[in-house]
C-alpha cells in the first residue's frame, strides 16, 4: 500500500480530459495523480510551489548560518555604530 499525501487524488486518464476543472475542485489543494493506484506524481497550484521553494530557500541559508556560525575564529567583530 502506497501512501497517498493529498486529500485529492485522480488518475492519469483523469487528469487529462478536464485538468483545469481539477484544480477548481481542489481549491488550492495539492491532488495525488494516480497511476496503477500509485501515486505517480502530485499537481500544485504555482503559489503553493513558490511558497515551497522560497521556504526552501530560507531553510538551505539558515543551515548555511549555522554551519559558519560554529567556526568563531573566522567572525569579525563590528559595531553596530560602524554600520
Amino acid at each position: 500500500m502506497h501512501q497517498v499525501l493529498a486529500d485529492y487524488s485522480v488518475s492519469i486518464s483523469e487528469l487529462k480530459k478536464n485538468p483545469s476543472a481539477l484544480l477548481a475542485q481542489a481549491s488550492g489543494s495539492p491532488i495525488a495523480i494516480l497511476n496503477h493506484n500509485k501515486p505517480a506524481a502530485y499537481l500544485i497550484p504555482a503559489e503553493t510551489y513558490e511558497s515551497l521553494m522560497d521556504m526552501l530557500d530560507d531553510f538551505e541559508l539558515s543551515k548555511l548560518v549555522e554551519e559558519r556560525s560554529k567556526d568563531k575564529r573566522l567572525a569579525i567583530e563590528v559595531s553596530l555604530d560602524d554600520l
